[in-house]
């Protein structure tokens, strides 16, 4: 057997699909199943009319017998009556079933979204993310509570209607049947071809939610750059291909709804023609001819609505498919079974022979991080310096496992960390990045986001400690203090502001091991100044990795790491490098060339940034001429 006949028909492909929601929906069967019933007995409502028709038209019509027309009279209006309030009934028994299957899918997205590796957020767009938890799971919810309770409802209610129809006349029944063949043709094409539409319109929409995003988030550049109208343009771009799906798929519907009416319509003037041949033949009574063309438009609602059940049905399908996209997305960094660890350990941090690459790396190309040792001792402080793309930000990433490393290993206190649960190596190790992001909080929550044990006055003072050593005082200067609720990303706030509360949140979390990825660098010299002395006082009992950018940072540490190309090239103290790595002193110099400000405070020249440094380390003056000499020569 080949591939191509082993691979699923389009039903089965559908219903594969659709069956993936049962364990979300598994708790609610029972009432969506009371939901169909109410529905098909509306349905039988509606189906015992004709033959109350029936009754009345070969009965009382024609005896005469006004007692009884006005008795069927009224049992045709208590059948409406019936039939109105069990569909009532369907929609509020549906109602319920269907918002808690909503609930458990987002909830379930939004779970494994949080769970899954820096890596997969890294290749995914957000607005395909953001779209796929909330318009594919309102399509979901819309077919499990309307679509699929009417489409069983509706597809048994034309069974049992043409049924009935045999019962009065197998002939025009099979003359019915025959005229209406021609849906089953066009339905089949409208399958083929709106499915396809659904899931492409759905993966553009998402696209366009992209763009809403990317514009919103980025508001400040495109102003100072006045690149709104291109930015306009891009976002019309997309809505544009966006809208012209939507014809399509309009177009594709109108023409499945065309035939749905035609078809069924050419079916009834045929079993009329039929109908008067057989009645005036005496083989069909006017009753059984008038009560057959009753029955014929009940099932006209449920045969029309095929067309938009189908839909709407192809369109959930194209849903999952996208919302198990996200689903089926596998964390390779697993999470180690909870065992018994020390409330607070020493803080030892060692990188043995660790190597790590992107899974996208090409086969051949060099590790990103390619085979790093390094020793941090408890309460001391690393500095990691190297030029841009040496990879000193992805080491940061690698002790809190944001990735996994692909060789050798990392222990904290002697244990690899991928032997820790991550809840327990997540308190353990706190991190403050460059590009520091707030929460759309009260600034006391974003900053003791680690600190979710405390509460009360060891909440308050743990968070008044946290704010005084990152000089983040001027919360107290806000509408509501600490309370006052930050705008999304703390965008209200300037960048020293909020990398200083970014910092104050790694302080409050009272780690073991702090990792500082450059968190002073949008500071002014004065404020940077202030928080480096406070810092100091931290960093005396933590251990620390921080990657410097700025020579007064690479001050704070007790020993420096130089990166070269993902590999160590070099460790000491900082005036031990100096004296002894040309590459050091080079990237040293480069750092301090690069640590320049407009502010007066300053203004100051590359030699004499260069010389602060030399003269800060304690070196001898033939230690500093020789210096000088490769720096000249660099």
């Amino acid at each position: 057997m080949t591939l191509l006949d082993s691979s699923p028909s389009p039903q089965q492909g559908v219903l594969r699909s659709l069956a993936r929601v049962l364990p979300y929906a598994k708790a609610d069967l029972p009432r969506l199943g009371l939901g169909m019933l109410i529905a098909l007995i509306s349905s039988g409502f509606a189906l015992a009319i004709p033959l109350t028709l029936e009754a009345l038209v070969d009965g009382p019509l024609q005896t005469g017998n006004v007692a009884l027309i006005w008795g069927a009279a009224g049992l045709v209006a208590f059948l409406g009556l019936m039939e109105a309030l069990f569909v009532y009934l369907r929609r509020v028994t549906v109602l319920t079933p269907g918002t808690r299957i909503d609930a458990k899918l987002r909830n379930a997205i939004y779970d494994h979204v949080q769970d899954l590796p820096v890596a997969f957020h890294d290749s995914w767009q957000s607005g395909q993310l953001l779209s796929r938890a909330q318009t594919d799971v309102s399509l979901v919810r819309r077919w499990m509570s309307f679509g699929l309770v009417l489409l069983v409802s509706n597809s048994i209610t034309i069974v049992l209607g043409v049924v009935i129809l045999f019962t009065w006349s197998p002939l025009l029944a099979i003359v019915f049947i025959l005229s209406s063949l021609p849906m089953l043709v066009f339905g089949s094409r409208f399958r083929t071809r709106f499915s396809g539409l659904a899931r492409v319109t759905q993966d553009q929409w998402g696209d366009v939610a992209t763009s809403v995003e990317e514009s919103v988030h980025g508001i400040r550049i495109l102003k100072s750059f006045g690149r709104g109208r291109d930015a306009l343009e891009r976002f019309t771009t997309r809505a544009s291909l966006g809208r012209d799906l939507e014809t399509q798929k309009g177009s594709t519907l109108a023409t499945l709804g065309f035939w749905l009416g035609w078809v069924p319509d050419f079916a009834l003037a045929s079993c009329l023609a039929l109908g008067v041949w057989l009645s005036s033949t005496g083989e069909l009574t006017t009753g059984e001819l008038f009560a057959f063309f009753a029955t014929a438009a009940v099932l006209a609602g449920p045969i029309a609505s095929i067309s938009f059940l189908l839909a709407l049905t192809f369109e959930a399908r194209s849903g999952l498919d996208r919302i198990f996209e996200v689903m089926d997305a596998t964390n390779p960094i697993l999470d180690s079974p909870a065992t018994t660890s020390p409330a607070r350990g020493r803080g030892e941090l060692v990188f043995e022979n660790v190597h790590f690459r992107h899974e996208d790396t090409e086969p051949g190309t060099r590790d990103l991080i390619d085979g790093i040792s390094l020793h941090i001792k408890p309460g001391e402080t690393m500095a990691l310096v190297g030029v841009t793309g040496s990879g000193k930000t992805t080491v940061t990433a690698l002790p809190a496992r944001l990735y996994d490393v692909t060789e050798g290993r990392i222990l904290l206190d002697g244990v690899d960390v991928r032997e820790m649960p991550l809840s327990t190596l997540r308190t353990r190790i706190a991190m403050a990045f460059e590009d520091a992001t707030l929460f759309s909080a009260r600034v006391r929550d974003n900053v003791l986001l680690g600190r979710h044990d405390l509460e009360g006055d060891e909440a308050e003072a743990v968070l008044t400690e946290a704010l005084e050593v990152a000089e983040a005082g001027f919360v107290y200067d806000l509408p509501e203090g600490v309370d006052t609720i930050i705008g999304e990303q703390g965008l209200s706030l300037s960048g020293g502001q909020r990398q200083r509360l970014a910092l104050a949140r790694a302080i409050a979390a009272d780690p073991e091991v702090l990792v500082l990825d450059d968190p002073l660098s949008a500071l002014d010299v004065a404020t940077e100044a202030r928080v480096e002395s406070a810092l100091r006082k931290v960093l005396a009992t933590t251990t620390a990795l921080v990657v410097a950018h700025r020579p007064s940072t690479v001050m704070l540490a007790d020993r420096v790491a130089l990166l070269q190309d993902g590999r160590i090239g070099a460790v000491g103290t900082h005036s031990e490098l100096l004296e002894t790595s040309a590459a050091y002193r080079s990237v040293i110099s480069s750092l301090a060339d690069t640590d320049q400000s407009p502010r007066a405070d300053r203004a100051v020249t590359d030699s004499t940034v260069e010389l602060e440094i030399i003269e800060s380390s304690g070196l001898d003056d033939d230690a500093r001429l020789v210096h000088r000499e490769d720096g000249d020569s660099a």
